[in-house]
């Protein structure tokens, strides 16, 4: 398994993270060995969204004895209301079922406290100009919580939450299909096919691709949810984008946007979980070209980190490098943080020999060369 930080608060989290909202409605011990199989297999983040009495006790039980090996993603102001799950703004409901989400757990502390689901203007203003977030606040300063996190489908919201300063973590829902839609997509069209008919959409939607690289520049981690777009990526009939990707290609595919630590898979059984763990050893993990023949994908001439273009003779992570570049254009990137961070790798856009074999290999048409000159010029050695 392989580890990526928190950076902002210094938790380090595996690359697959047990998305457990299929725990509900499952036994106990149904719960216990899905548990225990991704604990077995190195993932250490879980995320339990769910507000439901049963699954969090479950979840509580089978964690005993096992607390410190877990981060655990919880959610404020999600709630249990006349028998089903409710999202909340009453500051009382959301003390109220973040207690209980303690207690069923049977832990005095959440790794890291997500605002949960933040999508439109008005919930942002009401959220961070009220109670809530000041509650949230005090969660984290009396260790109740060690980071402070949000989530949304929105990347404008996103956006002006991580400018706040206050987030160290956002869950955002990234996968090749959301990431085209129009920035004002309300996320219950994202699952309807007839969304994507649109014959405007090509490519990544740049607020979305902006949001990824502001998030990469301010040190705020992205946990990634709807990875597989609910399963319909991965049937051709499904697919929104007319062709079936991978688990595989999913994960990477995500891994390779800036910022995100971990993507959070929604496992109901070990096979599930085990079919995830071969994201890196899986043959069909390459996602670029399948995405390549996609028209709406269109991404001719920019680089979308995907390291397709390697083996490098000089060994340079050509993608690395071009995210570098690209975060350096960004208007209120942290040009020397960025800087810092590109002369820590083993090697730089200083090594290229310029033999051309990345443009032969680079399924989007990108002039790599080129871009390799100009992180010679922005960053120097």
């Amino acid at each position: 398994m392989n580890y990526r930080s928190l950076k902002k608060v210094n938790l380090s989290v595996s690359e697959i993270g047990l998305g457990c909202e299929h725990l509900q409605g499952k036994s106990y011990d149904e719960v216990k060995d899905i548990i225990d199989c991704a604990l077995s297999n190195d993932i250490n983040i879980f995320e339990v969204f769910m507000s439901e009495p049963n699954v969090r006790e479950n979840i509580g039980k089978a964690l005993e004895g096992k607390r410190d090996k877990v981060i655990i993603q919880g959610h404020i102001g999600s709630i249990w209301k006349n028998g089903q799950y409710s999202r909340s703004r009453n500051i009382d409901e959301c003390k109220f079922f973040f207690e209980d989400l303690l207690a069923r757990l049977n832990t005095d502390y959440i790794d890291i406290g997500m605002i949960h689901y933040v999508d439109t203007l008005d919930d942002f203003e009401n959220v961070f100009n009220g109670e809530i977030i000041e509650y949230a606040k005090s969660l984290k300063k009396s260790g109740k919580i060690k980071a402070l996190g949000m989530s949304s489908h929105n990347p404008v919201i996103s956006k002006m939450a991580a400018c706040t300063g206050l987030l160290d973590v956002l869950m955002f829902s990234i996968n090749p299909a959301y990431d085209i839609l129009p920035e004002h997509t309300d996320v219950m069209d994202m699952f309807v096919k007839e969304t994507f008919d649109d014959e405007n959409l090509k490519g990544i939607n740049a607020k979305r691709e902006d949001l990824y690289k502001t998030c990469e520049a301010m040190d705020v981690s992205i946990t990634v949810m709807k990875t597989l777009g609910a399963g319909t990526l991965l049937k051709k009939e499904t697919s929104p984008l007319d062709v079936a990707l991978t688990v595989s290609q999913c994960i990477n595919y995500a891994l390779d946007r800036p910022a995100v630590s971990s993507v959070l898979i929604g496992c109901a059984n070990c096979d599930e979980i085990l079919n995830a763990l071969n994201y890196k050893s899986s043959t069909e993990r390459h996602y670029s070209e399948v995405l390549q023949s996609v028209s709406k994908f269109s991404m001719e001439g920019k680089c979308v980190y995907c390291n397709h273009c390697l083996p490098c003779p000089s060994k340079i992570d050509i993608a690395k490098v071009n995210k570098f570049l690209d975060l350096s254009s960004l208007s209120d990137s942290n040009f020397d943080n960025i800087k810092s961070n590109y002369l820590k790798m083993d090697t730089h856009a200083e090594n290229c020999i310029e033999c051309k074999s990345c443009e032969k290999n680079c399924p989007f048409g990108v002039s790599v060369i080129e871009k390799m000159r100009k992180a010679r010029e922005t960053f120097g050695i």
